[in-house]
């Protein structure tokens, strides 16, 4: 099957990113429970919102306020979720969501496009490294999917977690990037978006 039809049709697939591959369903509840079920995740985890654009984010999270210069890119931005946007996705914190925009391209970018956002996670066993190439996927996993698509070998290294629903940024996982860059650029970004006392 191909993989803008299973989005379509609410199935699972294997999504290469600029970091991992991932695994991937529509972003509605269906979806949800159909990804945590085949990983194996604890449904009190959060998972990610995964757009192909920051325009497709913005349609489906409106209130969003992101700093353009971490999208895309190798990050997953946790940000205040004030109207309980995707509370299936949330886990414990419907409070807040976690975004990632990758540099997607080819076929996992058309198929991101074509159902506007999905939810994704790492397509690996919990607790287990992420894959870099589909054949370091689990085969139960892949097995199961209903369509996978093959971008050769990624980098390897999962997306840079920041919360920035707090006072200041923090970092919940160091990633592709490195944990002082990412701070750097958020700080600069939160520098320039306050608003002028003059």
């Amino acid at each position: 099957m191909d993989a803008v039809e299973a989005l379509r049709a609410g199935k699972t697939i294997l999504l290469p990113t600029d970091t991992v591959y991932g695994l991937a369903a529509r972003a509605d509840e269906a979806g949800a429970a159909a990804v945590y079920e085949l990983k194996g995740r604890d449904a009190r985890q959060p998972t990610a919102l995964v757009a192909a654009t920051v325009l497709d984010l913005l349609r489906a999270i409106p209130e969003l306020e992101l700093p353009a210069e971490l999208f895309p890119g190798p990050y997953t931005l946790v940000v205040a979720n004030p109207a309980r946007r995707f509370p299936w996705l949330a886990g414990q914190t419907p409070e807040k969501i976690g975004i990632r925009v990758p540099h997607l391209t080819g076929e996992a970018r058309r198929a991101v496009e074509a159902v506007g956002v999905v939810l994704a996670t790492s397509a690996n066993e919990p607790g287990e490294p992420a894959a870099a190439s589909l054949d370091e996927v689990p085969m139960r996993i892949r097995r199961a999917v209903a369509a996978e698509i093959d971008a050769g070998r990624l980098p390897g290294t999962a997306s840079t977690v920041v919360d920035l629903t707090g006072a200041e940024p923090a970092i919940v996982r160091e990633g592709a990037i490195p944990a002082a860059e990412a701070l750097s650029t958020i700080s600069a970004w939160r520098s320039r978006s306050k608003p002028s006392l003059g």
